[in-house]
């Protein structure tokens, strides 16, 4: 290379790394741990740093008016729709069974903090194998009478998703209203034209973030959810998005297990509600959803139950950091055991101290992370923060395969399933959604779905963590200083 080329060069990369250091100091003042590893990776490894830093680091901040909008109209929009609804509170008279004092608080929390409604009239079903949840999701999609909005963090262009496409483009075809949504950042090399059936036949189809080179320079805020709704009176959310290697017919990570919900009742109001926002802001048009009754259609006798739900929503868009701050009220409110499943462990210090302070209660707190990884660096990071856990009397588990759910069930009062991981970047980076359930019975059913899975998982014990080479220590050591970013 030309030197005076490489001077120059260099000599961009010093200012330009100079000026992000002091922008990371500056608008992560807030969050110290996080601008003290973007100052490193800047320092001891400016080309590298530079361009993760123009990738992943620009903070959100710098278009905090554009997601201030779009809070300010979610905000408006889910009120407007809740007291048409009267879907904005609850009394204790609407309560079919006895809560603690604990549970009451944090449904109060969540309804004060993400404005979340209770629900109690909801039928929910539990999918363990992601077969069955593909099954009844098209069995669903091709009886649906009026609409179906989809919302999923990735589609993959492979057997299920050309399944899932070529469904819902008969479906559009015959006059059903379709509308499909997709995370920009983890598709960018699906092909556009693969959803061209869909658009043919009169469906819409959007990616959350706009196709411009500033929005594929914005990979670090992604939404991470999974929605689906149809005719307004079926729902599902969870963990699998769509691809068959949640069917675990990947090469390397399997076996694959995840956890996602199929409910009807009146939470499916809250993630239509929540799929018609996010749909608002990618189409960046004042959609007229026409007449509330086609979306929000009255709940049928069959289709109601007894659960106990509210939907809670977080994202950058808020800097609250909801479904993270509900966990850590449902952790301190634990009296007998905290179990918890979940693909990545990358807890930020709250998080952290409140597992730890409830251990050294005497709750019996369980871990389960998986054996097989799918992101190694995260899983080294992941595997840092078991000594942090494990010194407190917090058991952590490896399942046998890669394991993608996440759950956190608490004593037998109140659990949680979705899309939001036990790390940093669902707390707060990513755009997440999370079914915060209550009640005895729909707890039981999750405890035994934790404790089938632990029969065939291998507990981490000290004698075997401390036995790592000093390899595997050192990379983990340096993927740590990093976690605040992956």
């Amino acid at each position: 290379m030309n030197t005076n080329l490489y001077s120059a060069l260099s000599l961009i990369i010093i200012i330009s790394n100079s000026i992000f250091i002091i922008t990371a100091l500056f608008f992560e003042r807030k969050k110290p741990v996080r601008a003290l590893s973007w100052i490193l990776a800047l320092t001891l490894l400016p080309v590298a740093g530079f361009l993760l830093y123009m990738i992943f680091g620009r903070p959100l901040n710098l278009k905090k008016r554009k997601f201030h909008i779009k809070n300010h109209k979610d905000v408006e929009y889910s009120r407007e729709i809740y007291q048409t609804l009267g879907k904005v509170s609850y009394d204790e008279a609407m309560f079919k069974e006895s809560y603690n004092h604990y549970v009451k608080q944090l449904i109060n929390f969540n309804i004060s903090l993400s404005q979340s409604p209770f629900t109690n009239d909801n039928k929910v079903e539990i999918f363990t194998k992601t077969q069955d949840k593909y099954d009844s999701l098209l069995k669903d999609i091709e009886g649906a009478e009026t609409s179906i909005h989809m919302l999923y963090f990735i589609i993959k262009n492979d057997k299920i998703g050309t399944k899932l496409i070529n469904t819902l483009a008969s479906k559009a075809k015959d006059g059903i209203t379709v509308r499909v949504l997709f995370d920009h950042g983890q598709n960018l090399l699906f092909p556009y034209r693969a959803f061209k059936p869909i658009i043919d036949n009169g469906g819409e189809v959007l990616s959350f973030f706009s196709n411009s080179i500033d929005n594929y320079l914005k990979a670090n805020y992604r939404n991470h959810r999974k929605i689906v709704v149809i005719d307004g009176r079926i729902g599902y959310v969870g963990g699998i998005n769509i691809g068959d290697e949640y069917l675990g017919l990947h090469k390397r990570i399997k076996p694959w297990r995840d956890t996602h919900l199929k409910v009807t009742g009146s939470s499916v109001y809250c993630l239509q509600l929540r799929f018609m926002t996010d749909w608002l802001y990618a189409s960046k048009k004042e959609v007229d959803f026409g007449r509330l009754d086609k979306y929000f259609r009255p709940i049928r006798k069959e289709e109601g139950g007894d659960v106990a739900i509210q939907m809670v929503s977080s994202g950058p868009d808020t800097n609250a950091e909801e479904i993270k701050r509900s966990m850590i009220k449902m952790i301190n409110s634990a009296k007998y055991s905290i179990l918890i499943q979940t693909p990545y462990f990358v807890p930020d210090d709250p998080f952290l101290e409140a597992l730890q302070n409830a251990a050294m209660s005497g709750v019996k707190v369980i871990i389960q992370i998986p054996e097989v990884p799918d992101k190694r660096l995260v899983y080294k990071v992941t595997t840092s923060f078991i000594e942090d856990v494990m010194d407190f009397g917090v058991k952590v588990y490896l399942y046998p395969g890669f394991l993608h759910a996440k759950m956190i069930v608490i004593d037998d009062t109140c659990c949680s399933i979705g899309s939001a991981n036990t790390d940093m970047r669902s707390f707060s980076l990513d755009f997440e959604i999370n079914a915060f359930m209550y009640g005895h019975n729909i707890t039981e059913k999750c405890s035994t779905i934790f404790y089938n899975d632990l029969n065939i998982c291998r507990e981490v014990t000290e004698e075997n963590y401390k036995k790592r080479g000093l390899l595997s220590k050192t990379l983990e050591s340096i993927c740590r200083l990093l976690s605040p970013l992956l």
